[in-house]
């Protein structure tokens, strides 16, 4: 591995992602959320009133710390003109090809000199723990026994899900909590997490992001 990728691990504190649970370094864990966006705009005084004082609700019932990020990225429009070029090749009637063929290079032309966002939101749930890291003990590294490593890794994978458990209460509070002013919310997979990350430390990437299903 190049020394660069070492150092820059080094101030990562992500240990490993196992189904769908990211595992700090120190053991801790931790749920992302993908959550769907309001447009207050679009709703008169009233229901700007109500679904602000609901989303305040809904923070003032939580007994645990959680954290909103929004990620704001350039949209890919390739995959959209893709699309498009590939009907302008199945098209038949000429006026329609011609007019198809303009409408790409418009949008190709506009998304060059205007930089169209967008935007992602995302909820993390944390759950603090001990234990669960995986690392060997110190009578393993000496004793190096194997049905001792093998009894360790049964006590970490229980630990894991014990705590997993705890965390999915949380995750349960702040779905539902979501869902009572209109946000649909969606917990992210392994690779989708894997994805993000990726995304995240690699900005030059262009990339439409994480969505809901």
């Amino acid at each position: 591995m190049p020394l660069n990728a070492q150092r820059s691990q080094e101030f990562v504190p992500i240990k490993e992602v196992r189904d769908g649970i990211i595992i700090l370094k120190d053991g801790g864990l931790r749920a992302v959320l993908v959550a769907s966006s309001i447009n207050l705009s679009l709703k008169s005084t009233d229901e700007q009133k109500a679904t602000i004082g609901e989303f305040q609700s809904f923070l003032n019932s939580l007994d645990f710390s959680t954290q909103i990020v929004v990620q704001s990225r350039r949209l890919d429009i390739r995959p959209y003109l893709l699309s498009l070029e590939g009907r302008m090749k199945e098209q038949t009637e000429p006026l329609i090809k011609i007019q198809t063929k303009e409408y790409i290079e418009f949008i190709r032309s506009f998304t060059e000199e205007v930089n169209i966002m967008t935007k992602s939101f995302f909820v993390v749930i944390p759950y603090s723990s001990e234990g669960i890291s995986g690392k060997e003990s110190f009578i393993e590294k000496i004793v190096g026994n194997k049905k001792e490593r093998q009894s360790t890794k049964s006590k970490v994978d229980a630990n894991f899900e014990e705590k997993r458990s705890q965390l999915d209460q949380r995750i349960s509070v702040i779905a539902d909590g979501l869902n009572r002013f209109g946000v649909r919310s969606s917990q992210l997979g392994t690779e989708e997490i894997i994805e993000l990350f990726y995304k995240t430390f690699n900005p030059g990437d262009i990339s439409q992001g994480v969505k809901l299903e």
